[in-house]
Formats: C-alpha cells, structure tokens, sequence
C-alpha cells in the first residue's frame, strides 16, 4: 500500500495517466496502491465514465474506445509510412507461400509490392487488395466469402470464417488496430477479430506491420497474444527502445529500411 495520501481529483487524474498508456485497470489493485476503498474508486471510474474518460466494466475499467475511421479514410493517411513498411514485410516471403493477406491498409501497401515470380498464393477477406492482385501474372489469388463490412474494407462474419479453415497458411499477415506486450493484438469490430483469429490459428507464422502510434494501445476485441506473433515490423522511427521492448526470445523484430536477406525475386 502506499502511503501517500491522494486527493480524489489527484486519484482521478493518476488512473486517468495509466488509462491513456493503454492499461486496463482494477478496482481492488487502485484501491491497495492509493490507501483508500474499493468504494471510492468504483465512484472515481463511474464518475471518469460518465465523462467519457473510460470504459467502465466489472471489476474497474478499460481505456475509451476511440472511433475507428472508415477504410476510405485510412486508404489515404501516410502512404509512404506504410510503403516503407510493406517493403521490410517482402522479406519474409518465400518461393510458393500460401499468405493470407487480412483487410488494412498497410496490407494493400504490401499486396500492390508483391513480386510475381515467387509462385505465390495469396488468399485475403479485404476487397482493396484483391483489387490490388486481380490480373496480376505469376500470383494466384483466392477471395473468402461473406458479407462486407465497410468500416473494415473487407468481408467479415461467420461464413468468411468458414472459408479461412479450408486454407493453410505459411504466413499471415495481420491488419492491427493495436499492440502492446500485455494485451498483443486487438482490434475495434468483433467480426474482424474473429476472422483474424482464425486466420492466425490457421497459419505456422503471423506478422505484424505497425505503425508508431498503434503501440501501446488496445482496442475491446482480442485479437491474438503477443508470444504467438513472430515477426514484428516497426516503422524506423519507432526508437531502439521500442524495439527492445519488444523483442523476445521467440519473435524477431524489423525496423522498416534495415537490411535483411530477401527471398529471389523480391528485390
């Protein structure tokens, strides 16, 4: 327990600091590290709530949920950031991969770099890289099935899951609303996470593009821990402390521009 006396604005304004690094917090753990009751903090969260400051569940609260942008508008934001991104990702490919490509738009960066004489199969639920990929030689390409979700820019729900389990991935490259090491990959829409769920539960490696400002966030919807991610790949400007922070004995992380080997015909 600590032994600083806090002042409830004070509290508030502490549990406001570790909501907006993206932690969910506990009730009974506030309770203990400011001295005071598990009554008083519930009425600190309630109050944080109603002003649109968290998310109130059982048991404490989880950072608000901010508003995903339709697809059309994240299409345009930062394309060379994402450019730079999907050109460290064509590392990983390798002669005859079968990749699932999952809806964002760091994917249809990737999927517009793709090289045509690796014989690739590229299976994807996002309408824009299939558009992408339509007509391009040396690739084979498969569209899953299911209603479109436009916010995500691709199709979702139970039949598109259903598609994913005829497939077995090499590779999988998610689309990632948010990162952290505690809470891995998550997402804004339930139905996306559920096809990204299985998509990675269908794939031997899954790898991660992104952006500087998704670390450290969640969104509601899990999406896949962080120990089952095996590559991570990091806009360069990300900090060398990031990518420690990041690193385990079981991933490997990239920053976008480093040299690495690349499979033939990636160059």
């Amino acid at each position: 327990m600590s032994n600083i006396a806090y002042l409830p604005d004070e509290r508030r304004t502490a549990i406001l600091a570790m909501l907006a690094r993206g932690e969910a917090v506990s009730a009974t753990k506030l309770a203990a590290q400011f001295s005071v009751s598990e009554d008083a903090i519930r009425r600190d969260l309630r109050r944080l709530a109603a002003e649109g400051l968290c998310e109130k569940v059982y048991g404490g609260a989880l950072p608000p949920v901010s508003a995903a942008k339709p697809f059309s508008v994240r299409a345009g934001e930062g394309c060379d950031r994402k450019e730079a991104l999907a050109r460290s990702a064509l590392s990983l490919l390798k002669p005859r991969d079968c990749v699932f490509l999952d809806v964002g738009s760091t994917n249809v960066a990737l999927a517009e770099l793709l090289p045509t004489d690796l014989e690739l199969t590229i299976v994807t639920n996002s309408l824009p890289v299939g558009m992408a990929l339509m007509g391009r030689p040396g690739l084979k390409l498969f569209m899953l099935g299911g209603p479109v979700n436009s916010q995500v820019g691709g199709v979702t729900g139970a039949r598109t899951v259903a598609d994913i389990q005829n497939y077995h991935f090499d590779l999988t490259f998610l689309g990632t609303c948010a990162l952290s090491r505690e809470n891995g990959v998550s997402a804004f829409d339930g139905e996306d996470a559920e096809v990204k769920r299985a998509a990675a539960k269908g794939s031997k490696k899954v790898a991660v593009l992104i952006a500087e400002e998704k670390l450290g966030t969640q969104q509601p919807h899990k999406v896949l821990p962080f120990d089952q991610i095996d590559f991570l790949i990091f806009e360069d400007n990300a900090g060398k402390q990031n990518l420690r922070d990041y690193k385990t004995d079981t991933n490997e992380v990239i920053a976008a521009g480093e040299n690495r080997p690349q499979a033939a015909g990636t160059s």
